[in-house]
């Protein structure tokens, strides 16, 4: 049962991200400097064969859904990043086609990832890696939090809403140009000034 069959037969799309050889799947959320190995500004977090040990890792501590399996890094990493499925899917593409996870269907037909007696040894044969990749994350968890509250997201959001709603209805005056921009700065100086 593998996700790619057909089309790419497994191997080139599937191994090329699972790798991490993707310029644009394996991205860290927001700005900010580069975190020692991890990455912001388009850096990835994790270097080549680094995703492949941490999801195989999450997956021996129970079995996960591969959605379950991007929102368990993202709030091991407090927010600060999030793999995209392009990443995540082909990297259990690979470790099904590995042998070290297989896939059990639950009742609602959704694929369950499961970790293999073959998983569990490439983890035990790779702990030290596997050791320090969670304590890096764990680390990250620890220096940035939880990433920003939930009202200060949806705070961005309905300012990106409004600029886009009035950027959408046409070219605004010269004035309607100013008092936005103007806005946007007296709002950044408030913030700056708390």
């Amino acid at each position: 049962m593998h996700m790619f069959k057909g089309h790419c037969d497994g191997h080139g799309f599937g191994r090329r991200f699972a790798r991490g050889d993707d310029e644009f799947g394996d991205r860290p959320r927001g700005g900010g400097r580069h975190m020692g190995g991890g990455g912001r500004h388009g850096r990835r977090f994790f270097d080549h064969g680094d995703l492949r040990l941490v999801v195989l890792g999450l997956i021996a501590e129970k079995p996960r859904h591969g959605y379950e399996v991007i929102k368990a890094i993202e709030e091991a990493l407090g927010g600060q990043y999030s793999p995209s499925p392009g990443v995540v899917y082909p990297t259990l593409t690979l470790l099904e086609e590995l042998g070290h996870v297989e896939i059990q269907l639950c009742e609602s037909n959704r694929k369950l990832y499961a970790v293999t007696e073959a998983g569990r040894a490439f983890l035990d044969t790779n702990k030290g890696a596997v050791d320090a990749l969670f304590a890096r994350m764990a680390e990250t968890r620890a220096i940035h939090g939880d990433g920003p509250p939930p009202q200060i997201i949806r705070a961005m959001e309905n300012l990106k809403t409004a600029l886009r709603l009035k950027l959408a209805a046409g070219k605004p005056s010269d004035e309607a140009i100013r008092q936005a921009a103007a806005a946007i700065d007296a709002a950044a100086l408030a913030i700056e000034n708390l």
